[in-house]
């Protein structure tokens, strides 16, 4: 399975499926391994099935059993139990106990994350469960939980500051090799509390170049490959060596706006730039989706998704009379003009994710038909939040995610009340404010959701572009594989290798 780079072109040139060599899995994708940090790196540690959290959640986003078999809350809300599984050891041998999870979930709340932001005033070990106060009542905190920051490790894991320092988690596999930023190595954990791995070692690699990513699940070089782009996802599905398999994630492509830029406060220039925008176009043609984002939240997010709200449109000659409506005149060039001031702003995208790039090409050229005038940065994501901390950015190309906690109000919650570095910019809303809040209670319903959803689709801090799709190449002798929709694991356990 592993092949040396002399002879990747050789076996890019031949068309029969790869013969799984050895007994290790790899997986590829392009994520950056920064350290034994769970606030920073866990993401990747609970999708390789080496760290768990005391929730988790199904394909449909409902929340399930993790290291918690099941929680409940008191009659007033503001005390949470969460029943811990017997019987859970650490991969150091250590028992999973109430005081050990209390330990680590301290830890993860003082630390920047979504559980720093709910109201936790207390964490404490219970009779075979851990016990949370809350200082008001917050509905959501399981989901909380269920985020990769908020991973149970051992005691051994974390430094005399709380750093983490080695990964020891509880799930199916045991790292052995960890090397940041760019790989780790894994074995079946034989005491796991679930059930066992077919696959006895795995392994996780991090590559940058999109074009590597696909040499590597051309050539067998890997096994399952993640972050591939359009036209590799074209060519591997005609290929004899991969699967390609797809799945709407709760994802979407939008561009974050400015909204306190002179040319961009007024809700009417937001409208017309997002009337600028092709969706159907860039969707089919650039994405190779079946279809463009009608609103922020897509489909796959359940109730937050208002089928009945009037879908986000195409077009140009409307937006050419919003923006002349608010005093701007075409000058010679065709860029429009007002006191002065040209309508050229920058659009900040990144790499990472190769469909970023392509789409702010595409962009370029329609806001230049309305007379906007976009010149792009394409850079590390880290720019889009120093951005907009220090009120530089201009335009965002971002792909926001909104199931890294299971339910889209963390999200909303971090985004706009009030918000943050990936979300509105400039632009605050008391009623957003209070109606997330509300949901986040539990005492916010559907109707709340609904109008969060009607004000971004009128107000636009944020334009959606597209909904997401994950692809994922998988070698032919790989069975079993499915995407997990919100992202949350990879699914190594369940996979078997051909005989």
């Amino acid at each position: 399975m592993k092949h040396t780079l002399a002879v990747l072109a050789a076996a890019l040139v031949t068309s029969a499926t790869p013969v799984l060599a050895d007994d290790t899995l790899d997986v590829v994708a392009q994520f950056e391994i920064q350290s034994a940090e769970p606030s920073t790196s866990g993401y990747i540690f609970t999708r390789m099935g080496v760290a768990e959290t005391l929730t988790n959640a199904d394909p449909a986003g409902v929340l399930v059993p993790g290291l918690a078999t099941d929680w409940a809350a008191s009659e007033d809300g503001l005390t949470w139990t969460f029943t811990l599984r017997d019987g859970g050891l650490f991969h150091d041998g250590t028992a999973v106990t109430p005081d050990a999870v209390a330990n680590a979930l301290t830890i993860a709340r003082g630390k920047p994350g979504p559980l720093a932001k709910t109201p936790v005033t207390a964490i404490e070990a219970g009779e075979g469960a851990v016990v949370i106060t809350l200082s008001e009542p917050f509905a959501a905190l399981p989901a909380y939980l269920a985020h990769y920051s908020a991973q149970i490790l051992a005691p051994a894991a974390y430094g005399a500051d709380g750093a983490g320092v080695q990964v020891i988690g509880t799930g199916p596999y045991r790292i052995t090799d960890l090397a940041p930023p760019l790989r780790l190595k894994a074995e079946a954990f034989a005491d796991y509390w679930g059930n066992a791995p077919h696959v006895p070692n795995v392994s996780y690699a991090a590559v940058s170049r999109v074009e590597t990513r696909a040499l590597m699940a051309e050539s067998g070089e890997a096994d399952f490959v993640f972050g591939l782009d359009p036209a590799s996802v074209a060519r591997l599905d005609m290929s004899d060596a991969a699967t390609v398999h797809s799945v709407a994630i709760p994802r979407t492509l939008l561009m974050k706006v400015n909204a306190s830029h002179p040319a961009l406060s007024e809700p009417e220039a937001r409208q017309a730039l997002s009337l600028s925008i092709d969706r159907e176009g860039i969707a089919k043609a650039v994405l190779r989706y079946p279809e463009g984002a009608t609103q922020l939240f897509p489909p796959s997010v359940g109730d937050w998704h208002d089928a009945n709200l009037a879908p986000l449109a195409y077009d140009p000659e409307a937006a050419r009379a919003l923006l002349a409506d608010l005093g701007w005149t075409a000058g010679s060039d065709g860029i429009l003009t007002r006191d002065g001031e040209r309508f050229a702003l920058t659009l900040t995208t990144y790499p990472d994710r190769p469909e970023l790039p392509l789409v702010a090409s595409v962009l370029e050229q329609q806001f230049r038909a309305i007379g906007v005038e976009l010149t792009i940065n394409t850079t590390n994501s880290s720019e889009i939040s120093s951005g907009h901390q220090d009120g530089s950015l201009d335009l965002g190309l971002i792909a926001r995610n909104f199931g890294l906690i299971p339910t889209p109000v963390g999200t909303v919650l971090s985004d706009y009340a009030p918000t943050g570095d990936w979300g509105a910019m400039g632009w605050q809303n008391d009623e957003i404010i209070a109606l997330a809040r509300s949901v986040g209670r539990g005492d916010g319903g559907l109707e709340a959701q609904k109008r969060i959803a009607e004000i971004l689709q009128t107000e636009l801090p944020i334009i959606p572009i597209a909904w997401y799709r994950q692809t994922l190449a998988v070698a032919k002798g790989v069975e079993g594989a499915v995407i997990d929709p919100w992202e949350r694991t990879f699914g190594l356990q369940d996979l078997k290798l051909a005989q």
